[in-house]
């Protein structure tokens, strides 16, 4: 039997002392790629334990980050922040030591604390609007990765993820010094930072992107479980900043996370879109108006309410889509709607309904970048719980994944309109149908994948999938013409996409139908076989 959704048990904690020590000591070796610097959509993870997260990657990555901020002329002070991994507090004293050592001015939280990383993509906005020398920034988190992994991310002056020119790029340096000893890498034990209070500058500027006047107003009782991450201190700083009836549901921080509940997996996994890794928080769903959850960095939101529990991420985004488009006549009138392609068909039709344009990009929020920057994109969602918007005023807030911004959110919605988020999902399918959504594995080789990573619409032969007309076959995203990476299949009732896996050999398939489980299924069956031939 299963034990996802259980209390951990002392077997499955991390052994933070030998986690710690494999930093310190272990040295990666190049000739396994699974120990080489390998930057994913959020920057490179691994763990020490597999000699993929060591003190020397994080040398070199530095260095190389160093070095390409110089190429591309960025000469201001660089924002590092950590999260609660046992990994990043030791990866930021690495970061900084090479940061010192080359010249570039580091800002460290000033209250010693743990960053959230839509708090550094709020500083780097601000600074550089500022008209000084532009910014960019670090963030140390494997984001809701398990707790023996470390993660280390780089955005630059835009504020959010780094694109793959620029990942390509550290990348290959990392890998280049290491190779070559780490000689080039400048280091000292001397660490000169400068102190910017994120929290003050973040929770203070809340007031500008969300009406807090009318949550505090409602009355309502709010619960914010921080899952041991990096918001711990905000969400209490946020009650006592605005005065809301707001309650730190599990204010402790633990490296191990000992007091979660296993993920689907049984592994500890701080997924606030997870009912197994929520399980605790949802026991509490009753006891509060609004119940929220974010992941270690706080880039992740989960939504809990008594009525639905914790809603699906693809609910809540529609839901959140059509109030803020209906409640924020700032606004351009002509801001689209941001979605990447595996992302609900519900969010289409609320689109539809609201006369907005969609905007619909390949996974990965560094494509709503520059929409989110120029205003032009009022909202930009993924379907793992990912999201951000514009402030009131339609001006840029973060252009990184925001999941306190939109755990708050919910609280608005549900003062604003009376009703709870799952309450107004009902509402939407009512208008426009109930979707039925899935994702799964299918099994594929490593040149399998590569060829599926390249492969375009035109080579789906089919005409037809679960019984109805296809009409698109997608290689390329219709928001902004950039490569999936896979292929999306389009009906008037169903799509499927197939992307290749990064870490197992298997391709993604997702799916939905708005005519039903069963309709699903088939949709599911007949993807695989119309993928499998393309392969041949």
């Amino acid at each position: 039997m299963t034990r996802a959704g259980t209390p951990a048990q002392s077997s499955d904690l991390v052994d933070v002392d030998a986690l710690l020590a494999a930093y310190h000591d272990r040295v990666p070796d190049l000739d396994d790629p699974a120990q080489r610097v390998v930057f994913g959509t959020s920057g490179h993870r691994g763990s020490s334990l597999d000699g993929a997260f060591t003190d020397t990657h994080i040398a070199a990555i530095t260095q190389a980050i160093v070095e390409y901020r110089a190429t591309q002329g960025t000469s201001g002070p660089i924002f590092v922040g950590a999260d609660t991994h046992a990994l990043s507090i030791p990866a930021q004293r690495t970061a900084l030591e090479v940061l010192a050592a080359n010249g570039v001015a580091a800002f460290v939280d000033a209250n010693d604390g743990y960053v959230p990383t839509p708090a550094l993509s709020h500083a780097i906005i601000t600074h550089n609007r500022s008209g000084l020398a532009d910014a960019d920034g670090i963030v140390i988190t494997p984001s809701h990765n398990p707790p023996r992994d470390g993660g280390f991310k780089y955005n630059p002056p835009h504020g959010g993820p780094a694109d793959s020119d620029a990942t390509n790029w550290i990348a290959d340096r990392a890998n280049a010094i290491i190779a070559d000893g780490s000689r080039d890498v400048k280091r000292g034990a001397a660490i000169e930072t400068h102190a910017y209070d994120y929290r003050l500058h973040y929770v203070s500027d809340l007031a500008y992107i969300l009406d807090i006047d009318r949550i505090r107003e409602a009355g309502l009782r709010i619960g914010a479980d921080p899952l041991g991450g990096a918001s711990v201190e905000y969400w209490q700083f946020i009650a006592e900043h605005y005065g809301l009836d707001l309650t730190v549901v599990n204010p402790f921080v633990d490296p191990a996370w000992a007091f979660m509940t296993l993920d689907w997996d049984e592994k500890i996994r701080m997924d606030p879109s997870s009912p197994s890794a929520m399980a605790s928080v949802l026991a509490h769903r009753d006891d509060y108006a609004v119940l929220t959850g974010n992941d270690a960095d706080a880039d992740r939101h989960g939504i809990v309410t008594p009525d639905g529990g914790l809603m699906n991420p693809n609910h809540y985004l529609a839901v959140a889509i059509e109030y803020l488009y209906t409640h924020r006549p700032e606004w351009r009138a002509d801001a689209a709607i941001g979605k990447t392609l595996v992302s609900s068909s519900m969010i289409d039709r609320v689109a539809a309904g609201l006369g907005r344009r969609l905007h619909e990009v390949p996974v990965g929020f560094k494509w709503f970048v520059p929409g989110l920057i120029d205003g032009s994109v009022g909202f930009g969602g993924e379907e793992s719980a990912g999201a951000s918007f514009v402030r009131r005023d339609g001006s840029v807030w973060t252009t990184d994944k925001d999941g306190i911004l939109l755990a708050l959110l919910a609280s608005e919605i549900t003062a604003v309109t009376g009703s709870t988020p799952s309450q107004l999902y009902v509402g939407l399918t009512e208008r426009y149908g109930a979707p039925a959504y899935q994702r799964v594995d299918a099994a594929a080789t490593k040149e399998q994948k590569a060829k599926l990573s390249k492969l375009s619409g035109d080579a789906i032969a089919a005409d037809e999938l679960a019984g109805e007309p296809i009409t698109a076959r997608l290689s390329e995203a219709p928001g902004n013409g950039a490569a999936i990476g896979g292929v999306k299949v389009v009906t008037e009732n169903a799509w499927f996409a197939a992307r290749p896996s990064g870490t197992e050999d298997v391709y993604k398939i997702y799916a939905e139908s708005f005519r039903g489980e069963d309709h699903l299924r088939q949709v599911q069956s007949e993807a695989k076989a119309i993928v499998d031939a393309a392969l041949r």
